[in-house]
């Protein structure tokens, strides 16, 4: 208690000091922000806010919209009638407005448009009997441990829906935090000498957030991920020491007069959080030049384990190694990995043509990377602290124009697993037709309350003072899982 009040004490000090420098107006101008509301960071009630039961995230993206009707979602319906007009079904009442209630106007005209047969088969897995289409077999031989949730929808029909899969909101509001760094602003780090927040894989490109889509906005630049190339020998280049002849105690050495220099900085200008994010990431670097390249070590594995990623396969190799290095990562006490499954595009996902072949091809890619990495941390016994999620930005049409699938917001599927999370079960429905959400429908923004929930935090106590967020923002658990 006595700690905690001395802080608090020193960040007002510091603060005070800060604007009477900036003279009259810094003492005007502090009072202004705080009379509006717009408190320090420092002020924040960051968590844990409740016990929490999972200490770190991995979270996999599927870049381009997996189509939820040929993975988790099997409709037998669109065989019987594929090819047939859906106004000629007994099922055109889905995508109209007057009789659905989730059916939206702009979809209007769907209902003249071909339905779509199934473009792969389901089995049925573990004690659960959960459907899994023959794309996923070994996803589905760990249908046990996973909770498939059916009812995400979201609101955005264009693949910008990425950037607002992972920060909530739409996006024309640029500048805003993402799930991660959330995260990591509410509960701050497990290892020193790594990064919080660290991306895996090539993000979503500048078509559907680029940066935004691992960003802290106005968080500030402390809280946004850090990129690693685990397949490169230099994966982080810019914390290599210049001179590899560098001995350590000459580094040790350069390192402290940078610390004191940082310390002088800092009293000059103690309130500037673009010059604090930059004094920590040097400070983060000097320590993860050794951190970091023994954590990807990777050909230290057995091999055993590299065979369990498909790390031996050479369709396999590339996402498997990322899922190892995700593993690695959350291991040694990174909270928040983020792993993309993308192509710096719209992503590989995206099959408005020959889906069969778009997704059986992508598929085969990560299937058993993802259950390897699920059935490492489960030998490990770090499933039961690790969440894993693994999402896309929306589902495909029951209806086509050609051999895919359209983009489809209204109801799709994402699955998570660990950390608290029931395994073997199936949450929500779409309707007849797989077109839109409607039981148990789930905003995006609960899959970030469950989350969050389960590290113990609570997101109303990180609100940034002056930063207003709707409720939508906030999202609600869905305890139905837990």
């Amino acid at each position: 208690m006595a700690s905690k009040y001395r802080d608090r004490c020193a960040l007002s000090r510091r603060s005070f000091l800060a604007d009477a420098g900036m003279g009259l107006t810094g003492l005007a101008l502090g009072s202004l922000l705080q009379r509006d509301g717009i408190a320090r960071a420092a002020e924040v009630d960051r968590g844990p806010h409740f016990p929490a039961k999972a200490k770190t995230v991995i979270w996999i993206f599927l870049c381009g919209g997996v189509s939820h009707l040929e993975s988790f979602d099997p409709k037998p319906v669109l065989e019987k009638y594929s090819g047939k007009k859906v106004s000629q079904t007994p099922h055109a009442d889905a995508l109209a407005p007057e009789k659905n209630p989730f059916a939206l106007k702009l979809e209007r005209g769907a209902e003249q448009l071909p339905l779509l047969g199934m473009q792969t088969g389901f089995q049925r897995y573990g004690k659960c009997g959960m459907e899994v289409s023959d794309f996923f077999p070994h996803i589905g031989g760990c249908a046990d441990d996973i909770a498939v949730v059916r009812s995400f929808w979201t609101s955005s029909v264009f693949h910008s829906a990425q950037l607002q899969f992972h920060t909530g909101r739409q996006p024309r509001e640029v500048g805003l935090p993402t799930i991660g760094s959330w995260v990591c602003y509410g509960l701050g780090t497990l290892n020193q000498n790594l990064p919080d927040y660290v991306v895996l894989g090539t993000p979503t490109g500048s078509c559907c957030g680029s940066e935004g889509g691992f960003g802290a906005g106005y968080l500030g630049p402390r809280y946004g991920g850090v990129r690693l190339n685990v397949e490169s020998k230099n994966p982080l280049p810019f914390v290599a020491p210049a001179d590899p002849n560098l001995l350590p105690e000459e580094r040790t050495a350069q390192l402290g007069a940078l610390g004191k220099l940082n310390e002088l900085a800092g009293v000059e200008y103690p309130d500037d959080p673009a010059l604090r994010a930059r004094i920590q990431s040097y400070e983060l670097a000097a320590r993860m030049q050794t951190s970091v390249p023994e954590t990807l070590e990777l050909a230290k594995e057995k091999d055993e384990i590299k065979r369990l990623y498909g790390i031996d396969q050479s369709e396999t190799k590339s996402f498997g190694t990322l899922c190892l290095a995700a593993r690695r990562l959350a291991e040694r006490g990174v909270r928040f990995v983020q792993v993309f499954h993308g192509t710096g595009d719209f992503g590989p996902w995206d099959s408005h043509e020959k889906l069969k072949e778009g997704h059986g091809r992508s598929a085969r890619a990560v299937d058993k990377p993802i259950a390897g990495l699920l059935q490492d941390l489960k030998q490990r016994g770090l499933l039961k602290d690790t969440l894993v999620v693994c999402g896309t930005e929306f589902g495909r049409t029951p209806t086509t124009g050609g051999a895919g699938r359209e983009h489809s917001p209204f109801g799709f599927s994402s699955w998570l697993a660990g950390g608290g999370v029931q395994g073997g079960i199936v949450h929500g429905q779409t309707d007849e037709l797989g077109y839109h959400a409607v039981e148990d429908r789930h905003y995006i923004t609960d899959i970030h309350a469950t989350v969050l929930h389960q590290l113990g935090v609570d997101s109303r106590r990180l609100e940034i003072p002056g930063r207003k967020r709707l409720d939508i923002d906030h999202g609600k658990p869905i305890k139905a899982i837990l």
